[in-house]
């Protein structure tokens, strides 16, 4: 059997991924990961390993052995990461772009798939956007857009050069259960984010900008659906897709659908508008045609399902810690009791 190693494996994308791949038994998985990996994947017979693949050593020993390399470690987040950790995202990412194209050829990989952005389209003016508008649209402004776009030269250039065998996947904004929003504005992603903030009680609900900005939510089921497509089909090779959700809707539609979503009467429903970052996407709405044509993936997910998903599995999450919190002080008035320990249901 193939094995295949999905480099930062406890991301979002990552988990799903797994799941996904584990359920259809078509691969050994190797998971490799900077932070430590849930128990739950070694329970799925997942090889797991903790390694800082920006070192060329680790990146070679993870990569030995695998037939194909699905490659989505980087520094990602919201708006916030964008504008304020350009250097530290631009140079980390490249870093583990580059040592895993370079383990990836010295391995003789059959395909080695790079997990791009719909960020590369951030100036785009041809909507739905498609894959071969990419070489006209003008480059992007943020570091993070730029070094996508620099981690798909990488790609190609090892093709050119080495003969890599590759596919290019860029995701939508994607979203699902296992991301719970941080402390910090814009750090998240705009679901999780607006999630924590209903059912925090804040009202009138706080956005960037004027609210009009486009996105294309997609589902981490789909995005998994879809980068095995890519990365099995021969149709995929030395391609490059866009994996995206089908509908277009703005920021605010998006705060509407959570709200309702947390069971917040719609009559209330207000929005505060807080000035935006540098770097705020106007419109982001993808062209999925190439991928439903070539591959026969198309999106499952509507984002009223993923979104309803999402608040359910939020929800959990703050009653565990609710919990723990409670348990944590019983245990401080008396002997006795213990606070299990819990992985995050990813």
């Amino acid at each position: 059997m193939s094995r295949v190693l999905i480099t930062g494996a406890v991301g979002n994308i990552g988990t799903a991924l797994v799941r996904r791949l584990a359920s259809e038994g078509r691969f050994e998985i190797r998971a490799a990961d900077q932070v430590p990996a849930p128990t739950w994947m070694s329970e799925l017979g997942v090889e797991t390993r903790q390694v800082d693949l920006r070192d060329p050593a680790d990146a070679v020993r993870a990569t030995n052995g695998c037939s194909h390399v699905i490659h989505l470690a980087a520094i990602v987040g919201g708006i916030g990461n964008f504008n304020q950790l350009p250097y530290t995202l631009t140079e980390t990412n490249n870093a583990l772009c580059g040592t895993l194209c370079r383990a990836a050829i010295d391995a003789g990989v059959e395909r080695f798939v790079y997990m791009s952005s719909s960020m590369v389209y951030e100036r785009a003016e041809v909507y739905p956007t498609p894959e071969d508008y990419l070489p006209d649209c003008p480059t992007p402004l943020s570091a993070y857009g730029f070094q996508k776009l620099t981690g798909e030269m990488y790609t190609r250039s090892a093709h050119e050069e080495f003969g890599l065998p590759f596919t290019i996947c860029r995701p939508g904004n994607a979203f699902g259960p296992g991301e719970l929003a941080a402390d910090e504005p814009g750090i998240s992603h705009v679901v999780p984010d607006l999630i924590a903030k209903v059912l925090a009680g804040r009202t009138p609900l706080e956005i960037f900008g004027s609210g009009e900005q486009t996105r294309s939510l997609t589902h981490l089921d789909d995005v998994a659906a879809g980068i095995i497509a890519a990365a099995t089909s021969p149709a995929g090779l030395n391609e490059d897709f866009n994996i995206a959700g089908k509908e277009e809707l703005t920021v605010t539609e998006i705060a509407r659908i959570v709200w309702e979503a947390c069971g917040r009467d719609p009559e209330q429903f207000a929005l505060r508008h807080v000035e935006s970052f540098r770097v705020d996407v106007p419109r982001r709405y993808l062209s999925t045609e190439k991928a439903r044509r070539l591959l026969g993936w198309e999106p499952r997910w509507s984002v009223r399902e993923g979104v309803a998903q999402m608040v359910e599995w939020t929800r959990s999450q703050m009653e565990m810690a609710s919990s723990a919190k409670g348990t944590m002080a019983a245990s401080a008035e008396g002997p006795g009791l213990t606070i299990a320990a819990r992985e995050s249901p990813r």
